[in-house]
């Protein structure tokens, strides 16, 4: 068996675009007709020139190998070029063309990806969405907490058990910083309105984007402390996990990071700081499934937890449904609400979620099939935006 053929699309994310302005799906054709479907977090270049990093590294390692040889063609990419660094963008590249070799191996054998990878230890898994506007609200909604608490109620009623909210403020090119009074008073509020909102009946996640010094991501913990979030995600900026260490280790609070990161050495060094107990991969941009998969079995041994990221399409989320299957460390998953709109749209056939959890498939491979003609049909016109873009001045200081 041999990969043959490689083709991209880059699909626009219609109104109200939950999970980015556009998605990079892939699809990779062996030389005996089975199809393997991926998608690249593609943050850091346009769409245009991921589609180009997608075709050259596909002609230059794995056009005419076998999809099973993934550790091989992991490595040769991972050095290519005198790299051996993680590059979050090749990095990204790679995870969608491995999780489409994974597809392709799954179909082949006739097994989902997570009985390959250990087997199915969960049988349903717990998931937890932003809280998003709703039709005709604005981006106002994120800090606003009598509008944001009421939203989290509605969402209770659908069944969610765990609840996401970032009203901590904006972050820049030029972070870290401190929080401001105002912003510290408005974290303080929305934990205290969601949590006599919710009770005991849902966890609460606070996040943040890695906008705070050590300092000033504890002058906030401190506020947020009493009303016991889940976590207290991404305090600090990524490249010095020394320094998110000291956030953990001066708040009670578990701190959740690794959306940023990639490969196991990211990780690693993670972990060696006790910087978080809460793993956060991105299976769109950490290296793929098998990193991954070693990634949540270095947490395993160092005790910590993973819940795998989404910000992106569902075919990364269906990955992260892999990984979240095999690993009995698995703590919670994130999803763009429920699934539904055009996260389900997309696919053949959506995401199972009933009442706050997912359901694995029992397909082979990934279990889920991108819907070209829905792709093709949303093609996505340049516009020189990136999938996510950071405020580009100084906050706080003019």
């Amino acid at each position: 068996m041999k990969l043959d053929q490689l083709r991209v699309y880059i699909v626009g994310n219609p109104p109200p675009a939950f999970g980015g302005r556009y998605f990079v799906f892939l699809k990779i054709t062996t030389a005996c007709g089975i199809e393997g479907f991926g998608e690249v977090y593609a943050a850091t270049f346009g769409p245009k020139v991921v589609e180009s990093m997608l075709c050259d590294v596909f002609e230059r390692r794995f056009h005419g190998r076998s999809p099973f040889d993934i550790e091989k063609l992991w490595r040769e990419v991972h050095g290519s070029g005198y790299s051996q660094h993680p590059d979050l963008a090749l990095m990204g590249v790679l995870s969608g063309l491995e999780m489409a070799c994974w597809d392709i191996v799954g179909k082949a054998v006739g097994q989902p990806v997570y009985n390959l990878l250990g087997g199915r230890v969960h049988e349903r898994l717990r998931s937890y969405t932003y809280l998003y506007p709703g039709p005709g609200e604005d981006v106002d909604f994120y800090l606003d907490a009598d509008r944001s608490t009421e939203r989290a109620v509605e969402y209770l009623a659908q069944g969610f058990t765990a609840l996401k909210f970032d009203p901590a403020g904006p972050y820049s090119s030029y972070d870290p910083r401190q929080p401001d009074l105002v912003a510290l008073e408005r974290s303080a509020r929305f934990m205290r309105q969601m949590r006599e909102a919710v009770g005991t009946r849902a966890d609460l996640l606070f996040g943040t984007h890695g906008q705070f010094t050590a300092s000033g991501a504890l002058r906030l913990a401190r506020m947020i402390e009493p009303y016991d979030p889940l976590w207290f995600e991404e305090p600090t900026p990524p490249e010095m996990p020394e320094q998110m260490a000291l956030v953990a280790r001066g708040t009670s609070i578990p701190i959740a990071a690794g959306e940023r990161l990639a490969t196991k050495y990211d990780f690693a060094r993670l972990l060696n700081h006790n910087a978080a107990s809460i793993l956060q991969m991105n299976l769109g941009r950490v290296g793929g499934l098998l990193e991954a998969k070693k990634i949540a079995g270095m947490a395993e041994a160092n005790y910590a937890q993973i819940a795998p990221h989404l910000y992106c399409g569902p075919i990364v989320g269906a990955a992260n449904i892999q990984l979240a299957t095999c690993s009995p460390n698995f703590l919670i998953l994130e999803g763009i609400g429920r699934w539904d709109g055009f996260h389900a749209q997309i696919l053949k056939k959506p995401i199972q979620w009933q009442d706050g959890y997912v359901i694995p498939p029992t397909e082979p491979g990934l279990g889920v099939e991108l819907n070209e003609e829905v792709a093709l049909a949303h093609a996505y016109p340049a516009d020189g935006l990136l999938h996510l873009e950071m405020t580009n001045r100084p906050i706080g200081v003019d």
